[in-house]
């Protein structure tokens, strides 16, 4: 027996593919944190903008709530459907539809994957810069949704620096074209940046324009490996000094460990405490010389233990590899994971107390720390034991999570630099936002969602 509100969907739009399956609704029902059984309605894949509109105001007349749905490879619970939502997936609107070379904007689908970006701006010998280890899975409208930054992020910002516009699908069904690609634009509030890291809670991105960018210029890449956690911001002081910085990345000896044992390539003979690996821009004698002049300086100072540069686009990727496939390494012992970030300044001070924190409260656990430092943004993983149960590890872990949220609020960081709030951090928002500027996202959620329909729960409740 069919369920008469689908048909009442397949009713108001006729071509709307859906999804009922068990495997189906498990599959899309959730992200990375695999933490709620997922348990949602049913899966709507529309191709068309109108089938979303027609998706959402058929979700108002039913009363059933939404949950946007890209590549799922959220870290936040942000994509998760545990309550009988209908999961709307964007996976088949995924195309490019318009290149100005003029303006130098591409405007794509919001389902289209961030590689797929980055092939397409390719093709007209540009850029979308915005890059992270995701990208073959994640969508451009996730990472729209939670302002994404990744490995690039000290050269180029965040996705929000590179959005040109976007069309908005509204929780009661209204098309917004927000901005329409401009530069410069002063007539009253920007809404574009107010859906950017909304978390899909004021409606649905379903078309953005991009801002490119020309090619960066050659670069070479350099693993450093650190005797402490102390000279960390010291050794960032003398590379960004020197050279033209493209990504500044540290991660500790443990996460190399699960790299390695994942099948990547030792770079040492020895085992370091802690690493960097560092993509700096070349082109000429003198920024090769001052590369080098950076390591040589950092090793008289005994910042650095040892390193390695590469000689071959090959050995770059094989030195980024041991940054990048962390993520996928640690996946198998399901990771509590915090994603924090201060200012830059406010780094050593940070880093020292939530090194002792960690320490002290996690004695019996494997932590794993990678981060960019560049940028001020720490990912903490603290890996689950084969012999603690899953809702106790969790348990041990959000106490302590509360601690950090503290330490945030003392130093005036977020609980969430890039992978967003969704279910995970609901709690600790307040450590990061005021009760007077939640009060506002309640109020902008209700002018746009009057019926609490898009994404319910996440963010904050309603």
């Amino acid at each position: 027996m069919t369920d008469p509100r689908l048909d009442a969907l397949l009713h108001a739009a006729p071509a709307l593919r859906l999804k009922t399956d068990p495997a189906d609704l498990e599959h899309y029902g959730r992200d990375w944190t695999r933490r709620w059984t997922p348990a949602p309605l049913a899966v709507a894949l529309p191709a068309t903008v109108e089938e979303v509109q027609a998706v959402v105001r058929w979700a108002n007349g039913h009363g059933i709530a939404v949950v946007p749905s890209g590549g799922r490879t959220g870290l936040s619970g942000g994509a998760v459907a545990a309550h009988g939502e209908l999961v709307l997936s964007l996976e088949r609107m995924n195309q490019a539809l318009d290149f100005n070379a003029v303006d130098r904007t591409l405007t794509v689908q919001a389902g289209m994957p961030l590689e797929a970006v980055h092939n397409a701006a390719r093709k007209h010998g540009l850029v979308y810069p915005v890059d992270f280890a995701a990208r073959g899975s994640c969508s451009i409208g996730g990472n729209i949704a939670t302002n994404a930054g990744g490995i690039r992020v000290i050269r180029y910002g965040n996705t929000r620096e590179w959005i040109a516009g976007l069309k908005l699908v509204t929780g009661t069904g209204e098309l917004l074209e927000l901005n329409r690609g401009l530069i410069k634009n002063s007539s009253g509030y920007d809404l574009r940046h107010l859906v950017i890291a909304s978390e899909g809670t004021l409606g649905i991105v379903v078309e953005a324009t991009l801002r490119l960018t020309d090619p960066p210029p050659p670069t070479n890449v350099m693993l450093l490996a650190l005797p402490s956690f102390d000279v960390l911001m010291e050794v960032f002081g003398a590379f960004r000094a020197r050279l033209q910085l493209e990504a500044f990345e540290f991660f500790t000896d443990r996460a190399l460990h699960h790299v390695l044992a994942h099948g990547a390539q030792k770079p040492f003979d020895d085992v370091h405490p802690y690493y960097v690996v560092t993509e700096f821009a070349i082109g000429d004698e003198a920024k090769e010389a001052a590369a080098m002049a950076a390591f040589e300086d950092c090793m008289e100072h005994g910042w650095v233990s040892d390193g390695v540069i590469s000689q071959s686009d090959a050995q770059a990727a094989q030195l980024w590899r041991l940054r990048e496939g962390i993520t996928e390494a640690l996946a198998r012992y399901k990771p509590y994971k915090n994603d924090v970030s201060v200012r830059i300044s406010a780094m050593p001070a940070f880093l020292a107390e939530t090194q002792a924190l960690l320490g002290q409260a996690y004695p019996h656990f494997d932590v794993v720390w990678f981060g960019h430092i560049g940028d001020g943004n720490l990912h903490i993983n603290v890996l689950k034991p084969d012999d603690v149960g899953d809702a106790d590890f969790v348990v041990q872990c959000e106490q302590v999570t509360k601690l950090l949220a503290e330490a945030l609020k003392r130093h005036q960081g977020s609980i969430s630099a890039e992978h967003g709030i969704g279910l995970v951090k609901k709690g600790y928002l307040e450590s990061t936002r005021s009760a007077e500027e939640i009060a506002v996202m309640r109020g902008i959620k209700q002018v746009l969602d009057p019926n609490g329909l898009m994404n319910p729960g996440k963010l904050f409740d309603t």
